[in-house]
């Protein structure tokens, strides 16, 4: 299964200091990167990046599980100073198939109404 994820930087998380800054950088954003490169070699994460003008992420996550999932976004770095939303997709063959059912039952109510 597909998951839209979406990662932004919660206020409390933000450096205030150059000290706390250089530290984020190097202990939250870089690990976090390169394990999200890691991921898209592995074809766990399909697609996404990070966010223009803002500390954040957003990528499509491939996951058996929402357990896997799970595993997935704890184990970033960064991932204790974000706020997380997830939005499970669906496939466009899935909504195609799910839609057949109504349409007909609408075709049938219409045709009824004649």
């Amino acid at each position: 299964m597909q998951y839209l994820v979406q990662m932004k930087l919660v206020p409390q998380g933000r450096p205030t200091t150059t000290v706390e800054g250089t530290a984020f950088i190097e202990q939250f954003i870089f690990p976090t990167l390169e394990l999200c490169k890691k991921l898209l070699d592995q074809k766990k994460i399909l697609a996404g990046g990070p966010m223009s003008g803002a500390i954040g992420l957003v990528f499509i996550v491939n996951a058996e599980s929402a357990r896997e999932l799970d595993n997935l976004l704890t184990s970033l770095p960064v991932w204790s100073r974000m706020e997380t939303d997830v939005t499970p997709l669906t496939t466009f063959e899935g909504r195609a198939e799910t839609l057949r059912p109504t349409l007909k039952q609408l075709k049938a109510q219409t045709q009824r109404a004649v």
